[in-house]
């Protein structure tokens, strides 16, 4: 077996001559960490054709309605617009997304 020489994680091995038994290959066994990791258990979600959707999506359509592309004279005001469009698609999405526990038998 090759071992990358820079990956340290994979350079805590030990190589055991006396348990090859009948063969004639050493025994190799790796040590490798295993970091904890952050799964999420939640997520705001919208369901499918409810009302909390359907006003989302209206609110999503008034704010574009709403946007003044007139002032888009530069890159600077360009920013400023996008900006704040996401600052208020974010708020609409927080006003009617609610938070759902994701389990093993939760749909994708």
């Amino acid at each position: 077996m090759f071992l990358y020489s820079g990956l340290s994680e994979l350079n805590c091995h030990s190589i055991y001559p006396d348990w090859n038994l009948t063969s004639d290959y050493a025994s190799l066994t790796i040590t490798i960490s295993i970091k904890e990791e952050f799964v999420q258990s939640s997520k705001f979600s919208l369901v499918k054709k409810s009302e909390e959707e359907e006003m989302f999506v209206k609110e999503v359509v008034a704010i574009f309605k709403s946007l003044d592309t007139l002032t888009l004279l530069n890159q600077e005001f360009l920013e400023q617009v996008v900006n704040s469009l996401v600052s208020k698609i974010d708020q609409a999405w927080n006003t009617n997304a609610r938070k759902v526990n994701i389990m093993k038998h939760s749909k994708k």
